[in-house]
């Protein structure tokens, strides 16, 4: 009961503290936004330019990736409740998705928009305080942008990287604006639509990337193999374990997970020597990296050589099996006559259980007196 509440404690106190920076970071963006909307409404309104004050107008639909971002957050923070017991954590990839989102129409808005500019060109009538608006905004974008996402890749939340990617985007926009001010002043040629319409191409690439990342968290993606490494190896440096097998990690929002892992053991230890370890483990694994593993147990023979053979025989039928990856858990029971164990099956075998039933059949030509059970594992971690 005392280590629920510790491990309940330490995952809270790093997510308050995330939750505080996400928040901080997306208040900067609000203010950024609408200051620079300020400014451009004030410069409109003294050069009695409708154009820049719509675009001030626009810079404060900006912000709304931020309101977005902190609602977001606000809402993925909630505590676990009866209909939701592992929290509201993967509310966050919704709205990184809505971002996503965001950034995806405006992709696609600019891209319809250049291609009538290519097809019915229109000369552009830049003056000195429509360029100087533009180079503040692109100084302003970039710097927000960089900021912002940086933040976002420090604290893992996508809502935050896809936020300063949109205002990193409005950036290049303008900044192709201001180019296309530039050689249409010095050249008098018209680019406007050709590069507007190449960079809208970039921008709905990285909108479609940017969409994939968050649904791919949602459906349950691969972990980290340097994670899943880390998190194995400091099992196995538990005194006493002989292996770690079976990894599984549940993600509900970036900075929570909950798994699973069944541990090697020899087959004398007591069931009190057992206990101590897999808590060991528990409170190891989630101080470290954050994730609460219930521990299962396979047991290692020591106690007969005859059977230590035979295990080696059936390793070896198993190890000869293109697509047999691993070979664990393994269990010979001489008094009922029972052979259990476990082999990882590459995800490039599309017919696993055909896999499965040609080492069944060479285990029980090897056994015929012994009932052979053979579980199939795709190795869902490194």
């Amino acid at each position: 009961m005392f280590f629920v509440y510790d491990k309940f404690v330490i995952l809270h106190l790093v997510m308050v503290e995330r939750q505080s920076k996400i928040i901080r970071t997306s208040v900067v963006g609000i203010l950024a936004n609408v200051a620079l909307a300020a400014f451009k409404a004030g410069v409109g309104l003294l050069a009695n330019s409708i154009a820049v004050v719509l675009d001030a107008v626009n810079n404060l639909s900006d912000a709304l990736s931020s309101v977005i971002t902190i609602v977001g957050m606000k809402l993925a923070s909630k505590p676990a409740d009866k209909e939701h017991p592992f929290g509201h954590g993967r509310i966050e990839y919704f709205t990184a998705l809505i971002i996503a989102l965001i950034v995806l129409a405006a992709g696609v808005t600019s891209l319809i928009e250049s291609v009538k500019k290519i097809l019915n060109p229109e000369p552009s009538d830049f003056t000195v305080v429509s360029l100087i608006i533009i180079g503040v905004a692109i100084f302003v974008k970039l710097v927000l942008g960089r900021y912002v996402k940086r933040a976002g890749e420090e604290v893992n939340s996508d809502a935050l990287i896809a936020s300063g990617e949109d205002a990193r985007f409005d950036a290049v926009i303008s900044l192709t604006t201001l180019i296309s001010a530039g050689v249409m002043m010095l050249f008098g040629l018209q680019l406007d639509g050709w590069l507007g319409a190449a960079i809208a191409l970039v921008i709905i690439k990285a909108g479609v990337e940017m969409v994939l990342s968050p649904i791919s968290e949602l459906l349950g993606n691969r972990n980290d193999s340097q994670f899943t490494h880390d998190i194995k190896h400091e099992v196995e440096s538990v005194p006493g374990v002989l292996g770690a097998y079976d990894l599984v990690l549940h993600n509900y929002g970036p900075e929570f997970s909950i798994g699973s892992v069944h541990i090697e053991v020899e087959d004398t230890m007591t069931a009190a020597e057992i206990y101590k370890m897999s808590k060991d483990i528990q409170r190891r694994i989630t101080s470290k990296y954050g994730v609460f593993l219930t521990v299962g147990i396979y047991a290692h023979n020591t106690q007969d050589k005859n059977i230590a053979r035979i295990e080696q025989q059936i390793r070896s039928i198993t190890s000869s099996k293109e697509g047999v990856l691993q070979t664990h858990g393994l269990y010979i029971d001489r008094d009922e006559h029972i052979v259990n164990f476990d082999i990882i099956v590459d995800f490039a075998i599309k017919d696993p259980i055909t896999l499965r039933n040609e080492v069944l059949q060479e285990v029980q030509a090897l056994l015929p007196d012994y009932r052979i059970s053979i579980n199939i594992d795709r190795d869902i971690t490194d």
